[in-house]
């Protein structure tokens, strides 16, 4: 995943394996280039990196779609990385007064209670009644989460089933929901919960925020991520740029 932003100066290279049948399934490394030279300024830990970039995009997501009263319960399918960057992420952008947790394997959901103080449920479709803000952050192929189980105005965010033959999310959820992506391209060609259920996209998060695209109302709002290599490379040179001013002496 090479990548250059002109206007961050960031010049980086992301190499990644995935290997689905293996735990953890995916790894990579960040090469960080020097965008005047093209020397080789950092390697940087691709998986740390993906986990910060998908959930500042995700909490972006949440700031302009959602409102602050209608945040009140959130509920995190998944137990993993991506969930808990997700939590700490969300808290900084909705102040929600419960949080609740579903993973199939029930040790990790007990592990990510107790480490973030939501609630363990040992039923999905009970975790996921009456939230306003459901995160799908899984490693499944198949749907984890079902329309029926949505109370009407809630917000999905879905940052996992990144091929076109995986799903987390039923098709009750694509073709209820206004479905918002990171790229049109990446979710055309890598989401298999937009492929396999030809749901329309309304429209990228980037011409939200512009005001360029105008959203109309459905039974839920969802935000598909799949991800996109600027993340990396701005994300990337800004923990650089963070690192090497803070190890200045008298910094």
């Amino acid at each position: 995943m090479p990548c250059f932003s002109k206007n961050e100066e960031a010049l980086t290279v992301k190499l990644v394996s995935m290997f689905p049948k293996q735990n953890p399934s995916i790894h990579s490394i960040i090469i960080l280039l020097n965008s005047t030279t093209g020397a080789i300024e950092a390697l940087l830990d691709g998986g740390v990196i993906t986990l910060m970039r998908t959930a500042a995009a995700s909490a972006v997501a949440l700031k302009h779609l959602t409102v602050p009263e209608k945040c009140k319960i959130l509920c995190i399918i998944g137990a993993g990385g991506q969930a808990l960057s997700h939590f700490n992420a969300f808290k900084h952008v909705r102040n929600f007064t419960e949080v609740r947790v579903w993973n199939r394997t029930a040790a990790n959901t007990q592990k990510f209670a107790k480490e973030t103080g939501a609630i363990p449920y040992d039923n999905a479709e009970e975790a996921v009644k009456n939230a306003d803000v459901v995160v799908t952050a899984t490693g499944a192929t198949t749907a984890v989460l079902c329309g029926d189980w949505l109370k009407p105005g809630a917000f999905v965010c879905s940052v996992g089933a990144p091929m076109e033959t995986a799903r987390e999310l039923d098709d009750a959820v694509m073709h209820q929901s206004t479905v918002v992506v990171d790229s049109y391209d990446g979710a055309q060609t890598e989401s298999g919960d937009i492929i396999l259920s030809k749901a329309k996209i309304s429209a990228e998060i980037g011409e939200v925020i512009s005001g360029k695209a105008t959203l109309q109302p459905n039974k839920f709002f969802l935000f598909k991520s799949l991800g996109m290599a600027v993340y990396d490379a701005v994300t990337a040179k800004h923990v650089y740029t963070k690192y090497t001013t803070s190890s200045k002496p008298g910094s």
